[in-house]
């Protein structure tokens, strides 16, 4: 007789599913920087555009927010799509259509052709955010997870300045259609560093039963992976066992959205997508403020601007001693120490403005990945889709950041008011907490 033995059940990937560190985290990074980017390089360049087409600066600010409706748009398709498809076969298509639309709004006649490309430049590039940041939840190894995603966060922060400067330094040396030439060349080599770093799709794995209180009372329009391993607040979620009998979902391709509404109306996440909204709104609100309120000539209002990099450059340093943290013991304590601060500059005015700033920066570079973390961890299988709807989140905060700054009438009492959201932010995530179990 012969005695079979079924071999021990894998608690990790292997090896080989474990995409590189390093290479990653540069190409991805990067990558970040230049799509982000785009929705912030066209404000330096208003005046030239209008020069060169005989229009006003203040219509053509329009040109930021067809990206951003675009953007918005983009993270909701792409998100599903990229929990249906993978994410590699999603970047290779979008980077390179991203190109191809930015080059044509450089070849844009007229500031209605311009708009219109801009809002599917914004929809182009929207396939990055959800499907790389599902990439790096699955595919790194779960100790280092926690710092790629923070320094792929901090680099969407980042590029809101370093995109601007390097606008205003280059705009007069090859105007703004050269601009917009040279970040369609940057998207063809994002497309093929991604290329070069990024691993074969896994199949996906046939979603097991989801947890109590979970996605699939919400109608079973989504289903979630088995909770990590309590205590492993850097894990985000595990990649799908190589060689596993399991398959891309089948079904008709709307069929991709429907984790949609499960997700939106979550009893957990959508206190999640809640503080990311205010989360958003308050980082885009403080600098609108400055530009409204502060009274500073340029030079001064680009080094308050530049104060927060060095924070976005230090956190992700940090992150490896922090993962220790529960992710959501993390969010709060990050989105704590934002409201304490935005709290301070309304109490001390500019004295301090700089080093307060850098602090602020540092709690919403801390705050955004322990965010992203929470929500990923809590999708499980849709997380492509939740991590949509995070950066959805995001485009909807950011949009509604300027209209908040210049509801409160100066500087001051903005400070107040984003500080009590902040602290309202720390309290939503705090009670997702206690709606569904610590996480």
């Amino acid at each position: 007789m012969t005695l079979t033995v079924s071999p021990t059940p894998r608690l990790r990937p292997p090896a080989s599913t474990m995409a590189p560190f390093a290479s990653t985290l540069t190409a991805f990074t990067l990558t970040a920087i230049l799509v982000s980017g785009q929705l912030y390089v066209v404000i330096p360049l208003l005046h030239d555009m209008a020069t060169g087409w005989g229009a006003s600066p203040g219509g053509l600010t329009w040109l930021v927010t067809a990206f951003g409706i675009g953007y918005g748009i983009g993270f909701l398709v792409f998100g599903p799509l990229s929990d249906r498809y993978g994410r590699r076969r999603l970047l290779m298509i979008g980077l390179p259509l991203a190109a191809l639309t930015t080059a044509l709004v450089a070849l844009s006649p007229s500031p209605e052709v311009a708009m219109g490309l801009r809002a599917v430049q914004g929809v182009a590039v929207a396939m990055f955010p959800p499907a790389g940041m599902a990439y790096l939840g699955e595919r790194l190894e779960p100790r280092r997870r926690v710092v790629a995603i923070a320094a792929v966060t901090g680099a969407f922060l980042a590029s809101a300045v370093l995109l601007q400067v390097a606008a205003q330094l280059l705009v007069d040396a090859i105007g703004w259609r050269g601009l917009f030439a040279l970040s369609a060349a940057g998207f063809v080599l994002a497309a093929l560093g991604l290329r070069a770093v990024m691993l074969p799709d896994l199949p996906r794995e046939s979603a097991g039963p989801a947890r109590a209180g979970s996605l699939a009372q919400a109608g079973d329009t989504a289903q979630v992976d088995a909770p990590a391993q309590a205590g492993d607040s850097a894990q985000v979620g595990g990649p799908p066992q190589a060689g596993g009998a399991s398959h891309r979902a089948a079904g008709s391709l709307l069929s991709a959205y429907r984790p949609l509404p499960g997700l939106l109306f979550h009893r957990v996440l959508s206190l999640r997508y809640l503080a990311t909204v205010m989360l958003m709104v308050s980082f885009v609100a403080v600098y609108t403020g400055l530009q409204i309120y502060g009274g500073t000539s340029p030079a001064e209002l680009l080094a308050l601007r530049a104060a927060g990099l060095p924070s976005i450059v230090l956190m992700p340093l940090l992150m490896p001693w922090l993962a220790r943290i529960r992710m959501t013991t993390r969010a709060v304590a990050f989105l704590a120490v934002a409201a304490l601060t935005l709290a301070a500059v309304g109490l001390t005015g500019t004295a301090v403005l700089v080093l307060l700033l850098a602090l602020y920066v540092a709690a919403i570079t801390g705050g955004l990945p322990s965010m992203n973390e929470s929500i990923s961890a809590e999708a499980g299988g849709a997380r492509g889709t939740a991590l949509a709807l995070f950066s959805a989140a995001l485009a909807v905060g950011g949009s509604v950041g300027p209209q908040v700054a210049a509801a409160f009438g100066g500087f001051t009492p903005l400070m107040y008011g984003l500080a009590a959201g902040m602290a309202l932010a720390a309290l939503l995530v705090l009670v997702s907490t206690w709606t569904g179990g610590k996480r």
